[in-house]
């Protein structure tokens, strides 16, 4: 979950790689460095902390050269520290490497250099794959061609485990070498200049050209261009691919934090993510992505959707949505426990993986292990250039565009969304007559004007916020297509307020929840006008009874909610399966608020990254 920058061209590497470690620093923000070469020879710079306090340290003593790596951390093996901030060197000193992964055979490896005589200063698993390749190197001939490459490779091929990692060696300074297995690594093409990144968002300013590097693929770069190869084939194939969005598209604009302007995207997010895929004319979704045809698309009998986080609570609603409009069984299952353990699938069952990043590692995990089954898996990303999309049958692109903020906002109400024109395709095969198909699409398109209602209503959510913004604990509850926005809900809330929070079915109260509720404890209860009113109501009451405080969401002009809850957020009236992409949107806004009022960094919560590139 860290994130790379590696510039080699002909400007200085410095303001560029700060800059592009801005870009990436919701990926890690533990501590920082770089390493940049020039006549000179190696220089390493590395602070604990935030970009800043390594910007800090670059004004005093500025690394010149037109060569260099840089990494911003998020920690796995080793605490934040400056000793264990990225670039680590090897042995001689003249090697530098930066690192996104887990080297899970470190310990044998570290053993082994370690009687060879190498001296370790870190706690890191990353030190030692610096010191491997530079052991590597210096056993090869001065003379030898390609000789960081041919080091990187033999290295590598020694390693069990993750990695996404750009090298650079004194020897020779005009030489850029990266690599990935499990990790996301991006050539960006200049003119005259190339990068490496962890996330095309970091060059997208200086290059709208990219080469999403797969699985085993070495790059090696300088100053006449750029070469792919392979560990485990002959050749390795790249494609260039064009950047699928600007600079401006991931700036915070007139917004101050990027949580609060993506929140705000969403009515422009929804849209992208139905625009060209509803077809009045025949009534259905249009999502030819999938990749399957009619026919086999009817040969369906169930569907298992496996993610995490946010992309399984979007999974939950799915579930609920292609279950009452489809009526075909759908199964959600967490990404890291599937892949592990021994699950039982029906043999015309359909697998989809979903993922905001596309790279996140567990779904990707889950995907491999699906279709080495001999399951059909389908894809939900927004990375067109993903590992997800790539490896994936088929899918469907959110188009949401880049996500910057930690906590997951439109790429949460994107996913269910796409949940939605799957229930209509699949509804419209099965049981939905063609008038009832019209109806769905009417409905959807409704989506961002609706979520534009309720919006509006910032000021009043802000308000709620600050009333509650004390509570040590909060409950969130809901019902049917409900119950996912709750644990999204309570999700959004203890990410970035630290306040503990959790989400359950209303009904689950009496069975044991109950005995949490006091005074100084908010239930926040998602109650629209749908057939579970009445129930919701009764468990209200019982909170209430208790002396529970309730925030409520209720559809506008539920005077029954009104009456017995302490605060309402009104939610414009709607049709029960389009209701969660509206209802999740004053839940994002509470948690922000919350934040705000609580001084918490809202964009960079503690112990947090935003892609989830390791186990």
């Amino acid at each position: 979950m860290c994130g790379i920058v590696a510039y080699l061209g002909e400007k200085e590497a410095q303001p560029l790689l700060l800059e592009g470690l801005r870009r990436l620093e919701y990926r890690g923000y533990d501590s920082s460095g770089m390493a940049v070469l020039n006549g000179g020879g190696l220089h390493v710079l590395k602070k604990v902390g935030r970009i800043q306090a390594l910007a800090a340290a670059a004004e005093i003593t500025p690394l010149h050269g037109s060569l260099g790596i840089s990494h911003t951390r998020w920690a796995t093996h080793g605490e934040p520290s400056d000793r264990n901030a990225h670039p680590h060197v090897d042995a001689t000193g003249k090697l530098a490497l930066v690192h996104n992964g887990v080297i899970e055979n470190y310990a044998s490896l570290k053993k082994r250099l370690i009687t060879e005589g190498h001296t370790f200063t870190s706690d890191t698993d990353t030190e030692v794959l610096a010191h491997l390749i530079g052991d590597h190197f210096q056993k090869l001939p001065a003379n030898t061609p390609s000789r960081l490459e041919r080091a990187v490779m033999a290295a590598l091929r020694e390693v069990q485990g993750t990695y996404g990692i750009a090298v650079i060696h004194q020897d020779e300074p005009g030489v850029l070498v990266g690599a990935r297995r499990g990790s996301p690594l991006v050539l960006g093409i200049g003119v005259g200049e190339h990068f490496l990144a962890s996330d095309v968002s970091a060059v997208v300013a200086y290059t709208q050209k990219a080469v999403y590097l797969n699985d085993y693929d070495i790059v090696t770069i300088d100053r006449n261009g750029f070469r792919v190869s392979s560990l485990t084939k002959q050749s390795a194939g790249f494609e260039i691919s064009a950047i699928d969005f600007h600079q401006a598209d991931a700036d915070k604009g007139e917004f101050p934090h990027y949580m609060l302007k993506e929140i705000f995207e969403q009515p422009q997010a929804i849209q992208n993510a139905i625009r060209g895929r509803l077809s009045h004319e025949d009534s259905t979704a249009v999502l030819g992505g999938l990749n399957m045809d009619a026919k086999e698309l009817r040969g369906i009998d169930r569907i298992l959707v496996t993610a995490c986080g946010t992309a399984l609570h979007a999974g939950i609603v799915g579930e609920h949505l292609i279950e009452s409009i489809a009526q075909i069984p759908v199964e959600t299952d967490f990404a890291s426990e599937f892949r592990y353990r021994n699950c039982p699938i029906d043999r015309r069952t359909l697998v989809f993986v979903v993922s905001q990043s596309g790279e996140t590692a567990d779904t990707l995990g889950a995907l491999r292990e699906a279709r080495r089954k001999g399951f059909r898996v389908l894809g939900i990303c927004n990375n067109v250039g993903s590992t997800i999309a790539r490896e994936s049958d088929g899918g469907v692109y959110m188009h949401a565009g880049p996500e910057i903020g930690v906590a997951a906002t439109k790429s949460f109400t994107s996913q269910v969304t796409i949940f939605a024109l799957l229930a209509l395709l699949f509804g419209r095969m099965r049981y939905l007559s063609a008038s009832q198909g019209r109806e769905i699409i009417e409905n959807i398109e409704k989506l961002p004007t609706l979520i534009g209602q309720v919006l509006s209503q910032s000021e009043r959510i802000k308000a709620i916020a600050n009333k509650y913004a004390k509570s040590s604990s909060m409950l969130y509850f809901g019902r049917l297509y409900q119950y996912g926005v709750a644990l999204e809900g309570a999700l959004k809330m203890k990410e970035i307020t630290y306040i503990h929070a959790e989400g359950y079915p209303a009904a689950e109260l009496k069975h044991g929840i109950i005995a949490l509720i006091d005074k100084n404890t908010p239930s926040v209860f998602i109650c629209p006008q749908d057939s579970v009113h009445d129930k919701n109501m009764s468990t209200i009451q019982e909170i209430k009874a208790r002396k529970g405080p309730i925030i409520a969401l209720a559809t506008e002009g539920d005077t029954s909610v009104e009456a017995i809850a302490d605060d309402v957020i009104w939610l414009p009236k709607a049709v029960d399966y389009i209701m969660p992409v509206i209802s999740s949107i004053p839940l994002q806004l509470l948690s922000y608020y919350t934040a705000v009022a609580l001084n918490r960094d809202v964009d960079k919560p503690r112990n947090l990254a935003k892609s989830v590139t390791v186990e």
